[in-house]
Formats: C-alpha cells, sequence, structure tokens
C-alpha cells in the first residue's frame, strides 16, 4: 500500500510548499492519513481547517484517478453532501501534480470506516441518491462487461517463477496452484458472464445521454469499504474510479443475503430509481471482482505484501457471494 511509504521531513517540506504555492494554504501539521488503498494520503491541518491529501504515483492509476475529479465535482454540483468536497487550485484546477504523482485536495471528513449490515442500509439509500444525478454530458469510463479482470490475473502468475525464487515468491506459487481448480473454474464463470451480458447489451440503445434510463449510472465500485461514519452523518468517500455501469457494481457484495439484495432494490424504488436487480450482472460482477481483487493483492505482493493476506482472500468474505453466484 502506497500509503505505507515513508517519508523523509524533506520531502514533507517540499510537498507543504507547493500546496502553499498551489492552494495558497499555509499548513501547520501534516500526518499519515489511513485512508486509501493505492494512494499516498496525509491529514493536511491549517489554523481553521483540515484536509485530506491524497497522491498517486502508480502509472496504472493515475489516469484513472485524475478522471475521477469532474466526476466527484459534478456530483457536487447535483447536491450530493456526503462525498468530500474538492478543494480547486489557485489556477481553479481540481487537481495539480507533484512529483510526478496526481494530487488532490479534499475537505476533511471526520469519523470511522465502518462496515457492518447495519451499515448497508445508508449506503444502499446513498447511492441510490447518486443514481438518480444524471451523466449526461460527462465523460465517465463505460462498463463493457469484459473478463480483462481475469486475463490481467493470469498475465501476473505467469509472470511468476522467473529465476531464483525467493521463499515468499515459492509460497506464493505454491498457493495459486493448491486453488488452480477454483481459480480456473470463476474464470470460465466470469467468460460465460461476460459474454450473456455483453449480448443483452447490443439489444440496448447504447447512448450516453439515455444512461438512467437504461439501467447504468455512476457507481462507485467500493462503497461499503469506504463507508464513513461520522457523530450522526454518513459519507461515502474515495471516488476514485467511478465507471457508468449498472447497480450491481456495487449490490454484489452482498448479493449472497437475500435481506440486502431486497435492501438494495429498496432503495432504489425509495428514490425513483426504476431498475431490478438482475442475477446474471451480479454474477459477472462477483467473478470480476474476484480477479480484480486477486490482481490487486499480487501488486500489494511484489510491495512487500504477505502471502497470509492472499491465503485469507480464497477463504475469506467473498466465498459468501459465490454461494450466490454459482447457482445462477
Amino acid at each position: 500500500m502506497y500509503s505505507n511509504v515513508a517519508r523523509s521531513d524533506e520531502y514533507k517540506r517540499r510537498l507543504l510548499e507547493f500546496v502553499r504555492c498551489e492552494y495558497g494554504m499555509e499548513a501547520v501539521g501534516i500526518t499519515p492519513a489511513k485512508r486509501g488503498f493505492y494512494g499516498e494520503t496525509w491529514r493536511l491541518d491549517t489554523a481553521d481547517a483540515s484536509y485530506f491529501l491524497k497522491l498517486v504515483y502508480a502509472a496504472v492509476h493515475k489516469d484513472v484517478y485524475e478522471r475521477s475529479f469532474p466526476v466527484v465535482q459534478h456530483l457536487c454540483d447535483h447536491g450530493i453532501d456526503f462525498i468530500s468536497r474538492i478543494v480547486k487550485a489557485r489556477d481553479g484546477g481540481l487537481s495539480t501534480r507533484f512529483d510526478g504523482a496526481v494530487l488532490g485536495l479534499f475537505d476533511w471528513i471526520d469519523g470511522e470506516n465502518i462496515e457492518t449490515d447495519a451499515t448497508k442500509f445508508p449506503e444502499y439509500q446513498m447511492l441510490a441518491k447518486v443514481y438518480a444525478v444524471p451523466s449526461r454530458g460527462l465523460f465517465v469510463p463505460r462498463e463493457d462487461f469484459s473478463d480483462k479482470s481475469a486475463a490481467a490475473f493470469f498475465k501476473q502468475w505467469n509472470a511468476l517463477g522467473a529465476g531464483d525464487l525467493p521463499q515468499t515468491e515459492t509460497q506464493l506459487l505454491f498457493l495459486l496452484e493448491k486453488n488452480r481448480a477454483k481459480i480456473e473454474h470463476r474464470a470460465g464463470r466470469l467468460r460465460r458472464f461476460a459474454d450473456l451480458c455483453q449480448a443483452q447489451g447490443k439489444d440496448q440503445v447504447q447512448d450516453q445521454n439515455k444512461g438512467c434510463a437504461e439501467g447504468f449510472f455512476i457507481t462507485h465500485g467500493d462503497a461499503g469499504g469506504n463507508f464513513i461514519v461520522s457523530d450522526d452523518r454518513h459519507f461515502i468517500v474515495d471516488w476514485d474510479n467511478p465507471v457508468l455501469a449498472p447497480p450491481e457494481r456495487d449490490a454484489w457484495v452482498m448479493c449472497g443475503h437475500a435481506w440486502a439484495r431486497d435492501a438494495f432494490q429498496n432503495a432504489l424504488r425509495q428514490n425513483g430509481i426504476a431498475y431490478t436487480l438482475r442475477p446474471e450482472r451480479l454474477a459477472y460482477y462477483c467473478y470480476h471482482y474476484f480477479f480484480f481483487y486477486l490482481t490487486s493483492f499480487l501488486d500489494g505482493f511484489t510491495r512487500g505484501g504477505a502471502v497470509q493476506e492472499i491465503e485469507e482472500f480464497f477463504d475469506g468474505w467473498i466465498e459468501r457471494s459465490f454461494e450466490y453466484a454459482d447457482r445462477i
């Protein structure tokens, strides 16, 4: 996780000077913030307020992060007040560049990152309010229902094992081989549902201006993992990877629970969203995110992550979703 990178006093001095010049903000303190996965995150304190500063250095994530700023601003402009408000630079820019990284500055939201069964009800209500925001005139990457997440994982797996192997890499290869049958089964299921969802999409009008009408909305992708409880208020932060996609992109995580599927559907209805969750799309996202998270874990492994984290993933929380998806 890049947020764990140790930074020197000189680096922090340069960063604060950059913020002073580009944002006109005099900071009195800066401390690491335990939020985010791919970014380097800080809490920036001034005499009057606190701010959340996030830098993304990884080339594979920089473009995605930079594209997210207009989406966040668009949501704020349409009255969504439970996300982090962007602090603009002096020149009006939504983001800046520092030391080769994309830098974003946001209002600080106090609170704890909490995800329980009980938090799902307000989470779904908030997501439905976001879905009600029109996407017309806004560029948002569009879901293509591909199996690229599995392809990316197998590319990573095949790249392992070159030359003399350290002990940890040998352990990782053993773990992957141990789970080969599960991995290959889910890759096949992903291809099946990708084909099915793509075929359905060809029967719909592919008009960006009719996104809501055809069941595509601005989605978060990991709202539950970024749900902040602050006193009597709730927030969904880290809108780094918004995608114009069906609600199943946000609903799949709890699809193994009938009460959660019902709660999500009720939230859509109560907020005027005429959409019914589709089992085949829930299944697609189950298999897609299985490989998405595997590639993320392998990325983390190359940066010093532990084999144990990947081992726990294979038998962890995500398995409940497959109790539902494997029956479709």
